[in-house]
């Protein structure tokens, strides 16, 4: 069952609070909401919430690289994991975040040959329809000459 409707003052509160810097819990007590309503209408408004998971605050934020790393790069973000991997005295956090990374270098080379495939065949959609429109004007050249050359002048009556 759907909770209630928010007005567009709570919205703009919302947004304001965000914006402010304010982690989700207390967003959701100024405005009299469960967290998981705060951050559903949050996400929906595409307002990035400072949540509170475990504890422990978070002020991550993604942020883009201009360009994809390569897929050297990425096996030495994984090579660098497993190294760290093989140190002693690892606390349970660091571990998880370890086998994060080498999970994340796995992914991103699957989903890395998946974008260069296609990218081929964006490049090659490109080609073929560049093809096609020389094509279309070649035949559109051939169709004027043909009309051109079966006109004949018109010619006068003779007297």
């Amino acid at each position: 069952m759907p909770g209630k409707v928010w007005t567009r003052e709570e919205e703009e509160k919302l947004r304001a609070l965000a914006e402010a810097g304010e982690n989700v819990d207390v967003i959701s007590a100024k405005l009299g909401r469960n967290r998981d309503a705060v951050l559903v209408k949050a996400r929906r408004l595409n307002v990035r919430v400072v949540g509170v998971p475990l504890g422990h605050t978070t002020t991550s934020d993604l942020k883009l690289p201009p360009e994809l790393p390569s897929p050297e790069e990425a096996l030495k973000v994984l090579a660098a994991a497993l190294q760290a991997s093989k140190e002693k005295g690892l606390d349970k956090v660091e571990v998880e975040r370890l086998k994060a990374v080498a999970q994340l270098a796995r992914t991103y080379d699957a989903l890395l040959d998946k974008y260069v495939g296609y990218r081929k065949i964006e490049e090659e959609l490109i080609r073929l329809d560049q093809k096609y429109r020389e094509l279309v004007e070649r035949e559109k050249d051939r169709t004027k000459e043909q009309e051109s050359s079966t006109q004949s002048p018109m010619s006068e009556p003779s007297p």
